[in-house]
């Protein structure tokens, strides 16, 4: 598994499964067009491009240069990285009809291209002993349940304050919490941050 430093930004959830078997890293999905209306997962796609970089992987038809191209006018450039898969011919598995233009998406491609196209990208590929210090400084349920986030009388009122001060969705589940502060924070830096919000 290839573990790199920049959150990957992908299409469609079938792009995360895909990508999550592949690459240790954050992944973000804009649900398609429709990131052009959720100011929120915007606010959540500039947090992170600004705390670890972001890597655009969309596909490789009109649609995913038109959703490229919109990120890329949301993000400062150099926070960007991009990663482009070639156009095959071909349909995905799950579905009846090849899409409009014919490629294949993200999800349909082999591992090999998209390990290749991630390498190719100048995505920042993290060595055995970072992974080691991202690990131990890894926030994780455990951590959240410590924290007073989970498990508690008041806890959903504590997430709630800890998404407000950081203009992220209030809307995200448990996971996908944890999952956007593992791209902005250490556990250290988490626990100061909730302490400050319990000491308001």
């Amino acid at each position: 598994m290839l573990k790199i430093k920049e959150a990957i930004i992908v299409e469609g959830k079938y792009d995360k499964m895909k990508l999550k078997s592949l690459v240790d890293t954050p992944v973000i999905v804009t649900n398609g067009f429709r990131v052009f209306k959720d100011k929120e997962k915007q606010n959540l796609v500039r947090q992170v491009a600004n705390a670890r970089g972001i890597l655009i992987l969309t596909d490789s038809d009109s649609a995913g240069f038109v959703i490229r191209n919109f990120l890329k006018g949301s993000v400062p450039s150099e926070k960007i990285k991009n990663c482009y898969i070639p156009e095959i011919k071909g349909k995905e598995k799950r579905k009846n009809i090849p899409s409009k233009e014919g490629f294949l998406g993200v999800e349909g491609v082999s591992d090999e291209i998209i390990i290749n196209a991630i390498k190719k990208s100048g995505a920042t590929v993290l060595n055995f002993d970072e992974k080691s210090n991202v690990k131990n400084n890894e926030i994780t349920k455990a951590l959240f349940f410590e924290l007073g986030l989970t498990g508690r009388e008041n806890s959903k009122l504590l997430r709630t304050e800890l998404l407000k001060s950081l203009n992220l969705p209030v809307y995200l589940t448990t996971n996908a919490i944890i999952e956007a502060l593992n791209c902005m924070f250490t556990a250290e830096e988490l626990k100061n941050k909730v302490n400050e919000i319990k000491n308001k």
